[in-house]
């Protein structure tokens, strides 16, 4: 490893020393888009630490920090914090303020910084209940203490000399942050990451991904205050890309069309609602452009990497890529090397799709008690195979136990649950990780993930059912957009599902069918759209064993969003969440 970067602050010092940006950040202000220099960056960084020293931050001290877009502050803060000794903890802007209570408490921060007006409402309402002694915004809003105060009592350099002290005495080994698992299933658990956690992942992620250093861009949009964003923004600095901010997750296709970033990492359900834009866009095409829209579409359905799929094949997707494809590919930009895909499972069509579209696919595996990675996917060295997660990335240890789950072991593995060392040691057995993750190692190394052990449940005639497989399955279909399949201790498992609206609204126009379309409750009720998915659940019951298929369905009018609280803020499935919410279709069906 390089011995010059050990501390995660070390990334920003290496940029200046090795490869200075004059655009190491860029910020959109109105129509233009701002720079930050790499010498701007770190300077303001020894601004605020030397204002957090006369504010009384002392080492190990929890500073937390949430935004709701990713900005340069929260950068610029991270060094600040870490350099000092200190500790980040990042939070989730979607989160209610009972969880802002309860995680700035379990987590002793002294000081909150949020980005906005909004974000202040919410923490005002519990900062009385908490042990906090201020609060910060990165924007100007009245009687809020602000940024540019910080950045005005950081000016005098007298105390520089003890900034400079304290970072020396940081250790690779030392606590860096406290990150709260946003939870599909339960109450949010600390994980504590040292710095030499999430840099030696950094390393060997970087040798995995082909990328040499050079002028490259990129857009960051993805939650910041997750470990996958954090972690890119570091890996970022160490290759040396320029890091474009996105305005919003509402304008991030003007943005991918303004900065024509190289590459952009993404969760499944984002390449999903961009598959299903463009397949809906197809769908409106007349004629021959229609024809051969889906004629490429369909191409791109059977691809296999390394020419498998013979000559004949590669010649046709030669011209799908010139008709067709390379619209797609000019809607991210236009210059998109590759995407790394994380998260979550992402379904192995959407990476054919998309790898003979000429937008190379890469999916990874990891969590945040790993700094994230474990494994990924790359077309070196036939490092590539659909349907799995790649192989381990270097020096990680990935062995698969008696009932199936993944156990990882290296140097990625966290410190541990903070204030939960009972958790801890039924996580962390031997040195081994338990995942919580059912998956496979197959003869040539590539790891295969099948299903969240927790989420594993047996019908009352004592079958296993994997629901993330059934999930996975049926949201494939262009009708579906959101799924969750249940049925424990149920005499066979069922689904609860939210429809693709937008398709469906589109169809029953194409169709000229008779549905009152003035809400989605009326939608939902029309026999004929029941019947419509009733064929996809058919069509996707073909491929699982008898006790695996979904015998009954209901349908939600509401679209599950981060903001109801039915989707992670990586938009996963919350499924206690949503068994609640719908626990009145669940008792329909099986009642019925």
């Amino acid at each position: 490893m390089n011995q010059e970067i050990t501390r995660l602050f070390d990334f920003a010092y290496h940029q200046l020393a090795t490869n200075p940006l004059d655009k190491c950040f860029n910020t959109k202000v109105g129509d233009k888009w701002l720079p930050t220099s790499t010498r701007q960056y770190i300077e303001q960084a020894n601004i605020i630490s030397r204002a957090l020293l006369r504010l009384g931050v002392k080492p190990n001290d929890k500073i937390a920090v949430v935004t709701s877009t990713n900005r340069v502050e929260w950068s610029i803060l991270d060094v600040a914090v870490l350099q000092i000794g200190a500790v980040n903890v990042p939070l989730y802007p979607t989160i209610s303020s009972s969880d802002y209570q309860y995680i700035i408490n379990h987590s002793d921060a002294i000081l909150c910084f949020v980005s906005d007006k909004e974000l202040v409402k919410k923490v005002s309402k519990i900062i009385d209940k908490t042990q906090l002694k201020d609060l910060y915004s990165f924007d100007e809003i009245k009687n809020v203490s602000s940024w540019k105060s910080l950045l005005k009592l950081g000016e005098d350099t007298s105390n520089q000399a003890e900034v400079d002290e304290l970072k020396r005495n940081v250790s690779p080994l030392s606590l860096a942050t406290i990150i709260y698992t946003s939870g599909t299933t339960g109450t949010p658990k600390g994980v504590m990451l040292s710095h030499n956690n999430i840099v030696e992942n950094a390393f060997v992620s970087a040798k995995a991904l082909n990328f040499e250093p050079g002028n490259y861009r990129v857009l960051s949009y993805l939650p910041i205050c997750h470990i996958f964003e954090r972690f890119a923004l570091y890996y970022y600095q160490l290759i040396g890309f320029e890091i474009y901010y996105a305005e919003s997750i509402e304008k991030l296709g003007d943005n991918l069309k303004e900065v024509k970033p190289h590459f952009i990492p993404v969760v499944p359900r984002l390449l999903e609602k961009i598959y299903d834009k463009i397949v809906d866009k197809g769908s409106n095409l007349k004629g021959l452009k229609r024809i051969l829209f889906f004629w490429s579409l369909n191409l791109g359905k059977r691809f296999q990497p390394y020419q498998k799929n013979g000559w004949w094949y590669h010649f046709q997707l030669k011209i799908a890529n010139k008709l067709v494809f390379s619209k797609w590919r000019d809607s991210l930009g236009g210059n998109i090397k590759f995407l790394v895909s994380g998260s979550a499972p992402l379904q192995p069509i959407l990476i054919k799709v998309f790898n003979a579209a000429n937008i190379p696919v890469f999916e990874g595996y990891g969590m945040t008690e790993t700094s994230p990675g474990i494994s990924i996917n790359d077309f070196r060295n036939g490092g590539f195979k659909i349907g799995t997660v790649g192989r381990t990335l270097k020096d990680i240890e990935v062995k698969i136990a008696s009932d199936g789950e993944i156990l990882v072991k290296g140097s990625n593995v966290m410190m541990g649950y903070f204030k939960e060392p009972e958790l801890t040691k039924q996580t962390i057995i031997n040195g081994y990780l338990h995942t919580g993750d059912i998956g496979e190692l197959d003869n040539e190394g590539f790891l295969k993930i099948t299903d969240r052990k927790k989420e594993m449940f047996k019908t009352s005639g004592g079958k296993y059912i994997a629901p993330a497989v059934l999930e996975g399955r049926l949201k494939e279909s262009r009708f579906i957009e959101q799924v969750m399949v249940i049925g424990e201790n149920e005499k066979m498992p069922a689904a609860i599902i939210q429809p693709h609206f937008e398709f469906l609204i589109e169809w029953i126009k194409r169709k000229e069918l008779k549905i009152d379309i003035s809400s989605n409750k009326a939608i939902i009720s029309d026999k004929k759209v029941i019947k419509r998915i009733l064929k996809e659940i058919v069509f996707v019951n073909k491929f699982f064993g008898n006790w695996e298929k979904i015998k009954g369905f209901e349908l939600t009018p509401e679209i599950w969003s981060i903001e109801n609280g039915l989707l992670t803020p990586t938009m996963k499935i919350k499924r206690k969440a949503i068994r609640k919410k719908y626990n009145h279709l669940h008792d329909k069906i099986y009642k019925n």
